[in-house]
């Protein structure tokens, strides 16, 4: 069976993005944990603020996009506010998409 690696799975998850911002999940910095115990994917993540209205949108993204993926079995997406996100989570490339200059 195809296993992959967290490094694998964060790539994937590049192709969800916030809708408000237009900006994928990973480069934002949402993403804290990947783990992938043979097929059973866990993903820790948070989202911009914890009343964001896209909760259930963005989590149910995550898990279709991975479920459809050789190798795994199931998807449980932890939505956590701790800690909380800020914007220096984001990457270099969020920051720039989004206009922060520092």
């Amino acid at each position: 069976m195809i296993h992959l690696k967290p490094e694998e799975i964060r790539e994937l998850l590049r192709e969800v993005y916030d809708p408000e911002l237009g900006v994928n999940i990973v480069d934002l910095g949402l993403v804290y944990e990947i783990r992938n115990d043979d097929g059973d994917v866990y993903i820790r993540m948070t989202l911009t603020t914890p009343g964001c209205p896209l909760h259930d949108t963005i989590a149910s993204a995550v898990e279709r996009l991975l479920e459809g993926q050789p190798g795994i079995r199931s998807v449980k997406v932890d939505i956590v506010w701790n800690p909380p996100w800020s914007p220096d989570k984001m990457s270099e490339e969020a920051k720039r998409q989004l206009g922060f200059f520092g």
